[in-house]
């Protein structure tokens, strides 16, 4: 996919209004570009007892801390990023998993520019 700088891609999401037994997005890690100075996000499926976002940061951006309302995976797709939870701070490397349970406050730090896959999943949904 061929972006300029300060285009994002269209958005693809995948949510069939009857959802079919596999779904697949892909390229789902390029439908956020990192802008500059910005954290930017864009939801890239909802399906039965999930979400997947994707997230762009720029090199410094930060979440401070922040809860999530279910469970979630975390995955550095491209770059490093930085997760402190659970009165530790974690090194999040492309390729890296990082679970946290529900409302477990977290804060998320990128040392350069990063592509982040967050998976929420909704056992009510399951």
């Amino acid at each position: 996919m061929t972006s300029t700088p300060a285009e994002q891609p269209t958005p693809t999401v995948a949510e069939p209004a009857a959802e079919p037994g596999m779904i697949h997005v892909p390229g789902a890690d390029e439908l956020v570009l990192v802008q500059p100075e910005s954290t930017v996000s864009r939801t890239v499926l909802k399906a039965e007892g999930v979400r997947v976002v994707v997230f762009g940061f720029d090199a410094g951006q930060v979440l401070t801390e922040h809860t999530a309302a279910m469970p979630v995976v975390l995955q550095t797709v491209r770059g490093h990023l930085r997760i402190t939870a659970d009165g530790r701070t974690v090194d999040l490397l492309p390729g890296d998993l990082l679970h946290l349970r529900t409302r477990e406050p977290h804060a998320v730090e990128a040392v350069e520019p990063s592509i982040l896959s967050l998976t929420m999943i909704d056992a009510r949904r399951s």
